[in-house]
């Protein structure tokens, strides 16, 4: 149902910096690019994450309980986001590890404009 998720930022090169580097442990780029906006996934694909200056020209700010999850294969895989996007300015919010008994592997942070994200797997089959 989902076919992208946009997150406001102040400061679109240095987030494009960040997503770039994000974008590349997914196999993806740009899908599209305008002055104050800019996508990342693959046109018919997986749902894609964006980069936008707010319509209104105000300030973009952070929304308390807002998050984006990131899926990928395996705790390697989380592990390498993870620290990808703490290299690419990013800040720590839960480093990668086991939460709970049910086989859900994550690693949490924020990229440079205060949006929380997370990257996660199963390592089990999700309970029933």
């Amino acid at each position: 149902m989902i076919g992208y998720v946009t997150l406001g930022t102040n400061d679109l090169p240095r987030a494009a910096k960040f997503y770039d580097a994000i974008a590349k442990h997914f196999g993806v780029g740009r899908m599209m690019e305008f002055d104050t906006f800019i996508a990342w996934g693959e046109m018919g694909g997986a749902p894609g994450i964006a980069a936008t200056k707010p319509f209104d020209e105000q300030p973009a700010t952070v929304g308390n309980g807002t998050m984006v999850a990131l899926q990928v294969e395996g705790p390697e895989q989380v592990q390498a986001v993870y620290d990808t996007a703490i290299a690419e300015g990013g800040s720590d919010e839960g480093a990668p590890g086991a939460r709970g008994d049910d086989g859900f592997y994550a690693g949490y942070f924020r990229d440079p404009d205060g949006n929380k994200l997370n990257v996660f797997c199963f390592t089990a089959p999700p309970a029933s």
